[in-house]
């Protein structure tokens, strides 16, 4: 993909993805134990995945990973591993297990069904690119930014 294996973008962005995750599947299980919406909502995938987008778009340049196009695998599969989690929740919403992941705060009112569609089509589609656009302009004011060689 884009001149890369699958197998090296998540190399690459491991520590994030994980971090993703673990910060995703926390805040299920607090809601899950009873801990109230207004808790869990410090537990934020969100935060993690913006992290990472500056991130990603600083370390592509300085660690040689690539360029532009390589910023759009990463950002898919660091939204896909958020919308799995939220999958999960909205799956275990659906069977009986209330949690924050279909809590009406975050659905916008929406039935399970349709948010559970959404996640898994709107949402796999816009934040990637969004996510493309914001590490796109990080790599454009790193390389920038970033000392040049001295003309000999």
């Amino acid at each position: 993909m884009f001149g890369k294996r699958i197998t090296e973008y998540l190399d690459f962005q491991k520590v994030f993805l994980i971090l993703v995750a673990v910060v995703g599947l926390a805040r299920l299980g607090l809601s899950l134990a009873g801990a109230p919406n207004t808790t869990t909502r410090w537990l934020s995938m969100n935060v993690v995945s913006w992290i990472a987008c500056f991130y990603y778009g600083v370390a592509v340049h300085t660690r040689g990973f690539g360029s532009y196009r390589q910023l759009l695998p990463l950002g898919f599969f660091q939204i896909l591993v958020q919308q799995l989690v939220a999958v999960l929740g909205i799956l275990l919403d659906m069977a009986g297990h209330a949690n924050v992941y279909a809590a009406p705060e975050f659905t916008f009112g929406s039935a399970p069904v349709p948010h559970l569609l959404a996640h898994l089509t709107i949402g796999l589609i816009v934040p990637p690119l969004l996510f493309w656009g914001i590490s796109s302009l990080v790599l454009l004011a790193t390389r920038k930014l970033s000392a040049r060689p001295a003309v000999a």
